[in-house]
Order: structure tokens, then C-alpha cells, then sequence
């Protein structure tokens, strides 16, 4: 392992570490970032800890920094403004650094170090002397590729660590020491807030390569009932013909790492929907598999899932964006594969464009959910990487005119008021129907389109009557 490389250009650090040393005081540089940099992978977590002054030292050093101020009452953090920079009051141990004694500074981090979760994250840098404190052993534990809690005392003090040790285990791809994962299973994570619940698990979704490591975590330590709509998941039976991986829950995993894949490239907002998609696309089946015989179906999962996704990502405070998204994703995920299947026409894509256009989705951001959910399993198409249907969709998508989303509407309200339409019912009625023309007979001309409509909807125009309506 090699030291941290060098601070940004730009960085305040050096010069707040400065400023606490001439005043008796002591900044050293914690948690991720160290933790990152030891690995050689890049960190936007920075955050600093100040040993040997008081709060309220802190609060008159900080001030010519453009500090915020302090925020927390029992454990004081700082923030300075248009940095990505937290500086924490550790506990314990913050006022135990004596400057005249520079000895002292290690066993103050040790103490401090206590209250944090892994020891991975319990190593310090100090920008003075550019050396690392490490009193808990955490870089053996990076070497190792093992997670272990500093302190079993402290673990608990904050139920989060659940989730967030599952996150860890994920993105470094590490195994959880046998005690530590005692000490998550015997966690109660039902009086967190919705907010940091969702966060940790919407960072389950999009850091690690593989967030099924992070969600198999959750199932064998007995915290997935924090999430339960997943929860549900585990034990449903599928069909050993189309998912001989498993159940519904080990199906779910390795759609979710796929859409990690097929997302790799993508701007963050469509990687997020996918992988909200992805996780979500069979929620219905707990309350629709049935067995008849040696068949196990799920008649209708697709409409039930996408009714519980939208409800779940309410309760979890998703984005109505992504929560509309999801949603008309969910609902139609099936519709790839179907629409081969059965030969639609182009009608048939220019409807399913219509109904993804509600979620501002396309059948480009369908046909990637569809592809993550053939190749999540262990089918021999799915080892094999194909999945044929997909490619023919998004062709047959792009000669009905559709790949990118709806047919942009030929007729708008302007027409038709201009024709004697006046607002109310029977225009949104008309344009409805102008759409259902346009989407299933493919016409493009809107004067066609306007005449159908003047022969089926006769009442409703003022001043007009049937002879002069074009006039």
C-alpha cells in the first residue's frame, strides 16, 4: 500500500491544518477518501476531523474559510461553503491532542477512532506530517479484503451501518468478518428515517459493480425487511425452464448487476431509472405465481409490479421522475420479447411508444430493462450473452418510426379550435382520437386526420353547423 498521493490543486486542507497547528490544534484527513486512495480509486468523500481545540475555537478558525457554520448538536459538523468538505468534532479524544506534545496525537485518533463503523474507514492522514495513523489495524484489513468493525461497543450506535457495511462489501468486493456480521444482523434499522434508508440503498444500486453482493448481504444478515417489497421477493418459485437460477429474489440480484452492466455508459439519470427498473420489474410476482402442475406462472406480475414499484418509490421519496419512469418501464418490461413473439405491427410499437412517453421512457430504455431481465438468470442464452429479441425490437421499433419515443402528434389543439373545437371534454376526447389515427394507421397528414375527426364528432363547435364547417 502506498501513502495518499497529494490533495487536489486547490485544496484548503494544507491550510486549515495549518491554521489549527498555530493554534494548538490538530486537522487530520479521515474515512473514505483515505480509505480510496489507499486503493487507488478516486474519492469525492472528504472529510477532515479537529483534535485539541474547542467547538467554539473551531467555529472563530473557520469563519475566514467561509464556513456555514456548525450544524448537529451532540456531535458538531462543519461545512464551508462551494467545497465538498465536512470537518467533524470527533468523540472523545478531541481534546486530548497536546500540541507540546505531538505523541499524543495517535492515541487521541485511536480513542476518537472508536465511534467509527469499519476499521477500514478508522484510518487517519495528516497533511502536516503526510503520515498515516492507523491504530486500528484497517489497512491489514484493506489488504486482506476483509471488513471488521472497529468496536463492538459503538457499532450499534447507528443502525444505518447495516446497509451501509453491505454497500461496502460491494464496492470493495470484500468479505465481512464473521463478528461484524453478527453484530448487522442484530441490528434494528425500522426507526431510520426514509431519507438515509433510501439513500444507502439507491447507492447499493448504482456504486458497487456488482450491487448484488451488497442485496445478498442484506438477505443473510435478516435486514432486507427494511425493504419490504424485496423482502417479499425471496422464496417465490419461477419456472426451472425459464429461471433455473432460482427464486424470485436470486433472479431480481442478477438483473440488477446486469443493468449495472448495460448501464456503464449511460448519463446518471437514465443509469439510475435502469437500475430502479431493474430492481422493481417483479414485484408482482409474490402476489400472482400460481402452480398448476409442474407449471409455475405469474399471470399479470408485470401490471402488479409496476402498481407496488410506484407505491414503494412514494413511500421511499424516489423522484417523481424516476418514480413515472419506473413505472411505465415496469409495467411494459415483457413487451420486447411478446412483441416478437407475436408479430406486431407497427401500430402495436407506435401504442407502447404512446404508453412509455408517460414515464418520458422510449423502447431504446424499455428494450434495456428487457435485455438486464433475459440475461439475469442462468439460461443458456443468458450465459451466451444473446438476447435476439431485443435486437429485432429496437428494428421493428425504428421502421414503425418509434426507436427514440412517440410520434410527436400531426394534430394539435390549435387545429382543431381552429376548426370550431372549443376547450372542454370533447377537444381532449378529439385529440385522443387523433393520436389512436395517427399511432394505428401510421397517417401523417394532418387535413386526413382533421376530416375524420369533423365526421365523428359533430356536436361541441359553436356557431357552426355541419355545412359550413369547413368554410
Amino acid at each position: 500500500m502506498k501513502e495518499p498521493p497529494a490533495l487536489p490543486a486547490g485544496s484548503t486542507i494544507p491550510a486549515l491544518a495549518r491554521k489549527a497547528a498555530s493554534l494548538g490544534g490538530r486537522l487530520l484527513v479521515v474515512g473514505g477518501w483515505v480509505r480510496d486512495q489507499l486503493r487507488a480509486e478516486p474519492s469525492k468523500d472528504l472529510d477532515a476531523e479537529i483534535f485539541g481545540l474547542s467547538p467554539e475555537a473551531v467555529d472563530a478558525f473557520l469563519e475566514p474559510f467561509d464556513s456555514i457554520g456548525r450544524v448537529g448538536l451532540h456531535f458538531p459538523v462543519w461545512r464551508l461553503r462551494h467545497q465538498d468538505l465536512d470537518i467533524g468534532y470527533p468523540r472523545d479524544g478531541a481534546l486530548d491532542y497536546e500540541p507540546t506534545d505531538p505523541s499524543t496525537l495517535d492515541p487521541a485518533f485511536r480513542l476518537a477512532a472508536r465511534h467509527r463503523d469499519l476499521t477500514v474507514n478508522a484510518i487517519a492522514w495528516d497533511p502536516l506530517s503526510e503520515r498515516l495513523i492507523d491504530p486500528w489495524h484497517g489497512i491489514a484489513d484493506l489488504e486482506a479484503g476483509r471488513l471488521r468493525a472497529v468496536d463492538a461497543a459503538t457499532f450499534g450506535s447507528d443502525p444505518l451501518r447495516g446497509l451501509r457495511v453491505a454497500r461496502l462489501a460491494a464496492c470493495l468486493e470484500a468479505e465481512v468478518e464473521s463478528g461484524t456480521r453478527d453484530l448487522c444482523s442484530r441490528l434494528d434499522l425500522s426507526g431510520l428515517p426514509i431519507e438515509r434508508k433510501t439513500g444507502e440503498l439507491r447507492r447499493i444500486l448504482l456504486e458497487p459493480r456488482k450491487p448484488s453482493q451488497a442485496l445478498e448481504f442484506l438477505e443473510r444478515c435478516h435486514l432486507l425487511d427494511v425493504f419490504a417489497p424485496l423482502a417479499a421477493l425471496c422464496g417465490v418459485p419461477q419456472d426451472p425452464l425459464w429461471h433455473p437460477e432460482g427464486d424470485v429474489f436470486v433472479h431480481t440480484a442478477m438483473v440488477v448487476d446486469m443493468a449495472r452492466e448495460i448501464g456503464a455508459g449511460l448519463a446518471a439519470e437514465s443509469a439510475e431509472i435502469l437500475q430502479w427498473a431493474a430492481l422493481t420489474h417483479d414485484l408482482g410476482k409474490p402476489s400472482t405465481t400460481t402452480q398448476e402442475g409442474d407449471r409455475i406462472r405469474s399471470i399479470g406480475h408485470e401490471r402488479e409490479g409496476a402498481r407496488i414499484a410506484r407505491s414503494w418509490l412514494e413511500q421511499l421519496r424516489v423522484s417523481h421522475r424516476i418514480t413515472d419512469a419506473v413505472e411505465v418501464l415496469v409495467v411494459d418490461h415483457l413487451a420486447p420479447t411478446q412483441f416478437i413473439q407475436q408479430g406486431a405491427g407497427p401500430r402495436a410499437y407506435r401504442r407502447l411508444a404512446r404508453r412509455l412517453a408517460a414515464g418520458a421512457m422510449t423502447p431504446v430504455d424499455l428494450e434495456r430493462v428487457a435485455r438486464a431481465d433475459h440475461l439475469g438468470r442462468t439460461t443458456e442464452d443468458a450465459r451466451a450473452g444473446r438476447f435476439e429479441a431485443g435486437s429485432r425490437f429496437l428494428e421493428a421499433a425504428a421502421a414503425a418510426g418509434v426507436t427514440q419515443g412517440a410520434l410527436s402528434d400531426v394534430v394539435t389543439a390549435r387545429h382543431l379550435m381552429n376548426e370550431g373545437f372549443v376547450r372542454g371534454p370533447m377537444l381532449g376526447r378529439a385529440l385522443a382520437r387523433a393520436r389512436t389515427l395517427q399511432d394505428e394507421g401510421g397517417q401523417q397528414d394532418p387535413e386526413a386526420i382533421i376530416e375524420t375527426l369533423l365526421r365523428e364528432f359533430p356536436i361541441g363547435r359553436e356557431g357552426r353547423s355541419s355545412d359550413d364547417r369547413r368554410s
